[in-house]
């Protein structure tokens, strides 16, 4: 054994939001696949194209798993050949903050140097914007001092 106790591995990766996240779509295409859905439906080949370098199987592969995992629905438009256009589900598009978030994380550190990338900016003022926590029932942004002891749904 390697120290998890009896558990096996995949067991002990599900034991964190972020880790069950990450099982579901965490690898980098289908995070591209996700942001590129955000804009609407996609036909197979309109997804290929705006994902510049994704081979024809990879995208069928990652299009499918998001399928499985209630991330991505397909909907025929033609029976002869089959062919699909997809989308998000309700699921698929909870992922828009963290994809922006991840987005904002990049554009931050472009080249390996902190901050001089774009991120989003206020379209009135033209200043960046910045993600915070926010309670709905206290009706308030969450501070850093409290943010330390944030638990995860």
């Amino acid at each position: 054994m390697d120290g998890m106790s009896g558990m096996d591995q995949e067991e002990q990766e599900e034991t964190t939001p972020l880790a069950a996240a990450l099982s579901r779509i965490g690898d980098r295409w289908s995070l591209l696949v996700v942001n590129a859905l955000l804009g609407g439906p996609r036909r197979f080949g309109e997804l290929q194209s705006e994902l510049s370098g994704i081979a024809s199987n990879v995208l069928s592969q990652r299009l499918r798993r998001l399928e499985e995992v209630g991330v991505v629905v397909s909907r025929p438009y033609s029976s002869r050949p089959p062919r699909h256009a997809y989308e998000l589900s309700a699921s698929g598009q909870e992922l828009a903050g963290a994809l922006r978030l991840l987005s904002q994380w990049g554009a931050d550190h472009l080249d390996g140097v902190g901050g001089v990338g774009e991120g989003p900016t206020h379209a009135s003022c033209g200043t960046a914007l910045e993600a915070r926590w926010y309670c709905p029932t206290c009706d308030r942004t969450v501070d850093d001092a409290e943010g330390d002891d944030l638990h995860y749904l």
